[in-house]
């Protein structure tokens, strides 16, 4: 490959890769809307975020419905999604204090 062909793609590259990270936030933004975060719903290791201490982000849940785990499921959803450990048996808007199953 010719140095200039190796410029003109490395410059295509770049100009792909900024466009597709100026459209993250849009995309973010546009599910957050349609999405919300519902806790005590994710199975073991399968969270979206947030699982709490000892834990980092997505995917490290340690246990199924685990209460300080969110996953995120349709807005309006989520006090209507079984849940083991929740105190009402339906996920929660926020972390909680897991009952014993």
């Amino acid at each position: 490959m010719s140095t200039h062909t190796q410029q003109a793609t490395a410059a295509a590259l770049a100009a792909a890769l900024t466009a597709a990270l100026s459209l993250a936030p849009s995309l973010a933004q546009a599910q957050s809307a349609e999405k919300e975060k519902c806790y005590g719903v994710a199975l073991k290791g399968k969270n979206d975020c947030a699982a709490g201490p000892g834990t980092t982000c997505a995917g490290t849940s340690k246990t199924d419905f685990q209460a300080n785990a969110w996953s995120y499921v349709p807005k309006g959803s989520c006090e209507k999604t079984p849940s083991k450990t929740s105190p009402t048996g339906m996920g929660q808007l926020k972390a909680f204090d897991a009952k014993k199953m």
